[in-house]
């Protein structure tokens, strides 16, 4: 369930994983009278630029929830087909799944969080797409690139290995974007929601080889983003908007870092998670307890005890420098 689902009437939102503060762009075009381009031309050249590779990679939709789902649309029979992924992880892979009545094969992440590429091997069968987040939602950590080329030399010719990079922003040094042409099978989900702070845009990317690019152009809606969207998103992806960004990722590494050092001084916590994110993960003596004490004083975390390995653990997304003290002192009350 989203984040707005689950409700709380906070001031402090900590538990999407949004950036804290609201840009400004304008939208000053008179043309709403005209369906948009299904397929921005705009949009689709400054994201190439940015990722540094062809218009024909490059798929923009509905976020990369929307990404998610077109996959499983395009390239995976109910009834018949599996998609697979290794909890603890981002939930809409299975949600999306059972959506399309797909078989869903959930391989559980060693006990470090890395993928057990044993495991993997022994499930290809009848796989069509396998999931990878990375970084991981909600634990924060690198999925190993060796590991990746395993996984996606193991699946040639037989499964889709879909790399989501919802985060790399935070950690761009790990994108494997520039495997896209050594892996005809490699497929990419990035979005404008995190690091380029524009979650209510609802704007998300593919990047595949130009024949993937080409299947899901077959099933995607016909006028996928507005028109307002389309232009804010080109806007947000040209050279003065990527350097904003990048001091938008130096400005949260730098809270987090903070917001991480201090958390691990309270008794109440037993461990905080390292970090190449927005959002930090940390395992409670008792989780529920924190999360309700915050709740109640209008700060609201996620809670991810409900996941396989996380028990008393809460997700924390970081804030501003304010609201990040708010944490630390809610919860040291709690000590």
């Amino acid at each position: 369930m989203s984040a707005r689902r689950l409700g709380g009437s906070g001031d402090v939102w900590l538990n999407a994983n949004e950036y804290p503060i609201a840009p400004d762009y304008q939208f000053s075009e008179r043309n709403l009278n005209r369906y948009p381009e299904c397929q921005p031309v705009a949009v689709i050249n400054n994201y190439a630029a940015y990722a540094q590779i062809t218009p024909e990679q490059v798929l923009v939709c509905r976020g990369a929830d929307e990404s998610i789902e077109l996959l499983i649309r395009a390239f995976c029979e109910p009834g018949k087909d599996a998609v697979m992924f290794c909890p603890p992880t981002y939930g809409m892979y299975s949600v999306s799944a059972e959506t399309f009545g797909v078989e869903q094969k959930k391989i559980m992440a060693l006990p470090d969080w890395a993928l057990n590429v044993n495991a993997i091997r022994e499930n290809l069968s009848n796989t069509k797409l396998i999931y990878i987040c990375s970084p991981n939602n909600p634990t924060g950590n690198i999925i190993d690139n060796k590991d990746l080329r395993e996984v996606l030399n193991m699946a040639a010719g037989r499964a889709l290995v879909v790399v989501d990079e919802a985060y790399i922003e935070f950690c761009p040094q790990y994108s494997v974007a520039s495997w896209l042409a050594q892996y005809p099978n490699l497929v990419i989900l990035r979005t404008l929601s995190k690091a380029f702070a524009l979650a209510g845009l609802r704007c998300g990317f593919t990047l595949a080889s130009p024949e993937v690019i080409e299947v899901l152009l077959k099933v995607i809606a016909p006028y996928p983003l507005s028109t307002p969207v389309a232009m804010i998103a080109a806007q947000a992806l040209k050279p003065q908007g990527i350097e904003t960004m990048k001091s938008r990722v130096v400005a949260v590494t730098e809270n987090r870092i903070a917001l991480s050092e201090a958390l691990r001084d309270l008794s109440v916590v037993e461990h905080v998670y390292p970090s190449e994110t927005n959002y930090i993960l940390v395992r409670f003596t008792d989780g529920s307890k924190v999360f309700k004490a915050l709740w109640d004083q209008g700060i609201i975390l996620r809670d991810q005890s409900k996941q396989p390995g996380l028990i008393n653990c809460l997700r924390i997304t970081v804030g501003t420098e304010i609201e990040n003290t708010r944490v630390i002192e809610a919860i040291a009350a709690l000590c």
